[in-house]
């Protein structure tokens, strides 16, 4: 493991009615240990999952491919703030790294284009073709298996919202695969129950104070699919019910 643990200095959060410091799952954690080289992250939207991988992104130095910025009617000052008031320990020393996002990915894409218009050779770091060109599923395992062959930690959040369950599982074995080899380090935000099924994987749950470890079966997302799939009829409306 490159990243071994992180660490929460909640008693120098500057606010306490404000997201992310509001959160009282980010004041009862005091530290997340990272000790295998993949970590999932579980829990429902709006728990906290992908600001904090942002903010590790931030304090290890991970660059995020961000679009344009755009305006809010009401603006949070402290929406990006987290990684001020985290901690990261490192086993040997910084690596290098970078963080996928579903929401950012294309403006990356767009910028390899522009950077291949100059030099053609950058597209051979990603498969070779343009990101662009393909599918956003194909596009997205291209990048996934050129990427992840370097050295590095890798921050997911959220990979498999463009992808098929088929390219759910190849990107699952890719992760299993670089990680095995010992040389990169996964932390991965994830609603998958295919991508949480990775073998010998650390799963922090987000629904319950503070985050804490649980197994794959212990999921609420393990559980609702696996009770869909036997008795999907339970949770099918009958057509009559008044829709909001």
């Amino acid at each position: 493991m490159h990243l071994k643990e992180v660490i929460f200095h909640s008693r120098k959060y500057p606010t306490s009615d404000s997201y992310p410091f509001n959160l009282p799952l980010f004041r009862k954690t005091e530290r997340l240990v990272f000790d295998a080289p993949v970590t999932l992250l579980v829990g429902e939207n709006g728990t906290g999952k992908s600001t904090l991988l942002e903010a590790l992104a931030a304090a290890c130095n991970i660059h995020i491919w961000r679009g344009m910025t755009t305006c809010r009617p009401e603006p949070n000052p402290y929406e990006d703030q987290l990684y001020k008031y985290i901690s990261v320990v490192w086993t040997n020393g910084r690596v290098p790294g970078s963080f996928f996002g579903s929401r950012i990915f294309q403006h990356f894409a767009e910028l390899l284009d522009e950077w291949a218009a100059a030099d053609k050779g950058q597209l051979d770091y990603f498969g070779g073709k343009s990101l662009t060109t393909q599918s956003h599923g194909q596009s997205l395992m291209s990048f996934f298996r050129s990427r992840y062959r370097i050295k590095g930690l890798y921050l997911l959040d959220e990979p498999e919202t463009a992808l098929s369950p088929h390219s759910q599982i190849e990107l699952l074995n890719i992760v299993r695969a670089m990680s095995l080899a010992g040389h990169a380090q996964f932390i991965m935000a994830t609603h998958s129950p295919i991508l949480l099924a990775c073998p010998q994987a650390i799963i922090y749950g987000f629904d319950r104070m503070p985050i804490r470890k649980i197994e794959y079966e212990q999921t609420d997302h393990y559980r609702l699919y696996k009770d869909f799939m036997l008795d999907r009829s339970k949770y099918l409306k009958t057509g009559k019910e008044e829709i909001c």
